[in-house]
């Protein structure tokens, strides 16, 4: 047996009688070692497995964070992305007739992360920026850290613009935690061990759930202030490839925001708003400038103060339908869907 695994199945040992007890360290070891001498010393075996236990759980329970420009910006759910990789490239097959390959340029993957509402104001501020067209970059890491939040490693990016910003989908019935996926394209990338400093982080996240919303869209406050579904929203914004000399990696360039169309569900009985500006902007062909609508839509906290709010501007609805119109149920819904040309985000000053 190699020395590799050897030490590979004590650890595996050790581990194992750290979560079973002292009592079945002892079996562990002779099972590991091979007798019951391996397992005399009770108070070194008794060190050892919580020093393992500790090393596992830490691992077992790591938690993932984002610095951007020096400063932490809070705790993230989940991360990916990120990587370096590049196209292999086929020549023509030559005299040998053998094809000869080689590498292209390297490339960075998009680093996709989802949080909640406990993110910093610059986190907030860049998707902001981005909306606006400001087209702001940051230098920055995501972190992963033990369950003491000591640095395990860094994913180290530069020059980062927001490629899409997720909001999540609305509904009035559901107690679910909403979260947001921001996905942010680096020009380049670095992995690095982390400094095993504690990371010390103050802000308090507010409770966010999908239930918890106010929607207002100009001259329709009796269907919006009853919305019960509003669809996620989707941000894009293009990011496009400048090589830059010899250089093998690519300078990156934004080039213009595109928004999602917003759908919202609300019932029947408060849809003859929506009905009626259908009429008018589809089918009367009363669809100009001076026609679309502007609105908002507050994420709320558990309190119903507002957390971030998305401001719409030149809405125009395209489909008013009802929502399964063979149902036999008493309740019925319409879904009223809308293009937007702009939207701004906002955080809200609560902290």
């Amino acid at each position: 047996m190699s020395n590799d695994r050897r030490e590979f199945l004590k650890a595996l040992g050790v581990t194992a009688a750290a979560v079973a007890g002292t009592g079945c360290g002892v079996a562990a070891a002779e099972a590991v070692g091979g007798g019951a001498d391996a397992a005399a010393p009770e108070a070194t075996a008794t060190v050892a497995s919580e020093e393992a236990a500790l090393a596992f759980r830490s691992r077992a329970t790591a938690k993932f964070g984002l610095e951007l420009d020096g400063s932490f910006a809070g705790w993230i759910q989940s991360t990916e992305g990120g990587n370096a990789a590049a196209d292999v490239v086929t020549e023509k097959v030559g005299a040998d007739g053998f094809a000869k390959k080689h590498l292209a340029a390297v490339k960075y993957e998009d680093i996709t992360i989802n949080c909640g509402a406990g993110m910093s104001k610059a986190f907030y501020q860049w998707i902001q920026d981005t909306l606006t067209l400001k087209a702001t970059r940051k230098n920055g890491a995501v972190i992963e850290s033990d369950y003491n939040a000591r640095e395990l490693t860094r994913l180290e990016f530069s020059n980062a613009l927001i490629s899409e910003v997720d909001l999540p989908a609305l509904d009035a019935s559901s107690r679910a935690a909403a979260k947001m996926t921001v996905k942010f394209s680096p020009e380049f990338t670095r992995t690095k061990k982390g400094n095993g400093l504690a990371i010390k982080f103050e802000i308090a996240a507010d409770k966010w759930r999908t239930s918890d919303f106010k929607l207002k869209i100009d001259g329709l406050d009796d269907a919006t202030s009853r919305a019960l579904k509003i669809e996620a929203i989707t941000i894009k914004q293009k990011v496009v490839e400048n090589a830059v000399g010899e250089q093998r990696d690519y300078q990156k360039q934004p080039a213009g925001v595109d928004f999602s169309d917003v759908a919202v569900t609300v019932a029947e009985s408060h849809a003859q708003s929506f009905y009626d500006w259908g009429q008018d902007f589809i089918v009367q062909g009363n669809n100009s400038d001076d026609k679309e609508r502007g609105g908002t839509l507050d994420y709320l906290d558990t309190r119903l103060r507002p957390l971030f709010t998305l401001t719409f501007s030149h809405l125009g609805v395209f489909r008013v339908a009802p929502v399964n119109s063979n149902s036999a149920e008493k309740f019925r819904t319409i879904k009223a869907e809308m293009y937007c040309e702009r939207i701004a985000f906002g955080l809200s000053g609560n902290d």
